[in-house]
């Protein structure tokens, strides 16, 4: 990259360092292109930096009630523009994983909000007659309204205009300058407004076009704060190498490795030219970065409203993360720049970035200048939320690309929701109603007792356990369904109808047979509460259980033999109905014909409540 950085220090270090920490004065060697006038005041073996390598937290270890604590977060994500598809995915698979770890006992932080400040979204905001503060109030409520339409049990929500965010962020600023890893510099190079980044020439596509939004950079020339990332090679390279699941996948971390190893550059940390930001300390003449702000959300959201906030407080109450949870586009930032921050400011290490795929559409891209947007709204109106969830995390490999066809849904979701669950739960409370009268003859411990299936089903469950605990989310579904479809084949192959036909001995069997396969739905409604968390609920409410029964369950809860003898089912009503497509006639009729019509999707999908746990 064309740049030309001429050095000036900071001055008033007194009043930006609180900590009282001392600066190392040795010499530092640029590892990259910039051209510095003098030496810069730190040593890229600082304490910070060897302090920071390896994350131990009395706050991570355990929670107020002594058990283990779990903070996952997704991105926070920009109000440029209403959420779309790509940030409900992130948020899904980060609340089926919280609502899993929560399932183990654990206490959990799940975090997420809004990245509120930087020139796009004051442009953006421009751009449809609001300001700033009005557009950022508007759509950081859409992300809320979508959150709940999802049923997202997310525990903080930070957006990065709270007057608590600020002030950490402020603070930790001033901890990464007392601690000589900020300077002043004369910055021009090519600029991604979209990105809000500075590019390096060689990774431009023709005509200077950014990779990501294939859109030009602008040139740029601007007097910056930097943040001395070059300083934290060694130390980054030390991490991945000693803690090699630290990103995951195994290709992410690849990709990172690549990226430190080619050599890391100081960043430009403020901006001249934005107005819409935090100020820099002592300098209101120039707004903190977007990306220096925003990934300090992660521990401001952990800080309680209406109390004195600080950097101290904010991290003993739950840093670091167990899990960042985000897209592969903004990897770099939370691989590489997050890390050297934190070790820069003395902070503990995230214990897990995973870097998961981008969605796609019939087999494309997503833009809405090809006109083939899939809006989250729209589609969790039209299916609802369970199997909106479900087809994303049972389809998507997490951490590869994926990819959405309405076809492949409806095909999806219909087998495995409406018929393999929802049909096997439906027929057997039917024939317990006709021949039992509803009620459990015997428990489900001794209903099972040398028949296979209660084994296959333990085992199956494990596996789930396994593939959640993994991060393997389409697995766990996959494991789960297994689970159905061995209730289905036992269903079949024992003909519980038939048998109370015979009467007698044959009789008293198949009224274990429906114990066993409603032992199986219980297990099952445990087991896919991560995931589909309202049809769950209904399946747990068939088999006689209140909504705080099961908003207590835990995962010892799939543990066979839940059921009791004389436990009364309610009556058999659908848990999931199908999505039928109307067919061509039917679409005639209600409309004049102009042209061919084609096939419309329609569901009808029963309310429920939107359940804060599972």
């Amino acid at each position: 990259m064309a740049a030309r950085i001429n050095t000036s220090l900071h001055n008033a270090l007194s009043l930006l360092n609180p900590f009282n920490t001392p600066l190392n004065t040795k010499p530092f060697t640029c590892r990259n292109s910039f051209r510095f006038s003098k030496k810069l005041p730190f040593d890229s073996q600082s304490s910070s930096g060897k302090r920071a390598l390896y994350c131990t937290s009395s706050s991570q270890e355990t929670g107020v009630d002594g058990g283990e604590t779990f903070v996952l977060t997704t991105p926070l994500y920009y109000v440029n523009a209403p959420p779309h598809m790509g940030s409900a995915y992130t948020t899904i698979a980060a609340d089926s994983i919280a609502r899993f770890q929560r399932l183990l006992g654990k206490k959990v932080i799940f975090i997420t909000g809004t990245d509120e400040h930087g020139e796009k979204i004051a442009t953006s905001a421009a751009a449809n007659g609001r300001n700033p503060p009005e557009h950022c109030d508007l759509i950081s409520q859409s992300y809320r309204t979508l959150w709940k339409d999802l049923d997202i049990a997310y525990d903080k929500f930070i957006r990065t205009t709270d007057p608590k965010h600020e002030a950490i962020v402020k603070e930790f600023y001033a901890r990464v300058f007392a601690n000589g890893d900020i300077y002043r510099a004369d910055y021009e190079g090519l600029y991604c407004v979209n990105c809000e980044e500075y590019k390096d020439e060689k990774e431009l596509l023709e005509n200077n076009c950014c990779p990501v939004h294939q859109m030009p950079c602008v040139a740029r020339k601007e007097d910056n704060y930097f943040f001395a990332l070059s300083k934290y090679q060694k130390p980054l390279e030390e991490i991945l190498s000693q803690n090699p699941r630290f990103v995951q996948p195994s290709y992410r971390l690849n990709e990172v490795q690549s990226w430190i190893k080619s050599g890391l550059r100081d960043f430009s940390i403020s901006r001249a030219l934005v107005d819409w930001g935090i100020p820099v300390p002592d300098d209101d003449k120039q707004t903190i970065y977007v990306w220096f702000d925003a990934l300090l959300g992660y521990i401001s959201a952990l800080t309680e409203d209406n109390k004195q906030q600080n950097l101290e407080t904010a991290v003993s109450l739950g840093w670091p993360a167990s899990l960042h949870l985000i897209g592969k586009d903004i990897l770099r930032f939370h691989a590489v720049y997050w890390p050297a921050m934190l070790m820069s400011a003395g902070l503990n290490l995230p214990k897990m970035v995973f870097g998961h795929g981008f969605l796609t559409k019939d087999g494309m891209k997503m833009g809405k200048s090809l006109g083939n947007t899939l809006e989250p709204f729209e589609l969790v109106q039209k299916f609802g939320p369970d199997a909106v969830r479900y087809f994303f995390l049972r389809e998507v490999e997490f951490g590869n690309d994926g990819d959405y066809s309405e076809d492949r849904f409806i095909k999806i979701v219909n087998a495995h929701l409406a018929n393999t669950i929802g049909n096997l739960l439906n027929r057997t409370l039917g024939l317990l109603k006709k021949n039992c009268e509803s009620t459990l003859v015997v428990d489900s411990t001794i209903a099972a007792e040398g028949v296979p299936l209660k084994d296959t089903v333990e085992k199956l469950v494990e596996k789930a356990r396994t593939n959640y605990e993994n991060l393997s989310l389409s697995s766990a579904c996959e494991a789960v369904l297994e689970i159905g479809n061995a209730g289905n084949t036992y269903m079949d192959q024992r003909a519980p109808w038939f048998l109370f036909k015979q009467g007698g001995v044959s009789a008293e069997e198949a009224a274990k047979d429906l114990v066993i396969i409603l032992e199986v739905m219980r297990v099952i409604a445990v087991a896919l509460s991560p995931v589909a968390p309202c049809l769950s609920l209904r399946i747990y409410s068939q088999l006689g259980y209140s909504h705080d029964q099961f908003n207590s369950i835990t995962w010892s809860d799939t543990k066979w033999g839940g059921l009791k003898g004389g436990q009364v089912m309610e009556q058999a009503n659908p848990v999931f109905a199908r999505i039928e497509l109307n067919s061509e006639k039917e679409e005639a009729e209600k409309k004049p014909k102009v042209g061919k019509k084609t096939g419309k999707a329609k569901v009808k999908v029963e309310q429920t409540p939107t359940i804060a746990e599972a």
